[in-house]
């Protein structure tokens, strides 16, 4: 995949309707990402680590799941916990 097809790929999957909670922070990533998904986004960069559909699919998956499990909105922010998540793999 090109890096443009995996930024397309990563977008389309964030605009899929949500299905269970950890689909509604979905939203909150793209908003991590500045609705901005071209290839001169720097938060992008991690895509270059991922090579499939099925590879992207499945870090947005744990992602969304970390927040359902990790998150704590009374001691973090939304932006530094994706950003650690993002970062971290």
């Amino acid at each position: 995949m090109t890096f443009l097809e995996k930024i397309q790929t990563l977008e389309s999957y964030l605009s899929l309707p949500e299905q269970s909670y950890s689909d509604s922070f979905k939203q909150d990533i793209i908003i991590f990402f500045d609705e901005n998904f071209t290839t001169n986004n720097e938060k992008l960069k991690f895509l270059k680590n991922l090579n499939t559909k099925e590879e992207i699919s499945t870090f947005i998956d744990k992602l969304t799941s970390r927040f359902t499990i990790k998150f704590e909105s009374e001691s973090e922010q939304i932006n530094d916990f994706i950003y650690n998540c993002i970062e971290l793999g």
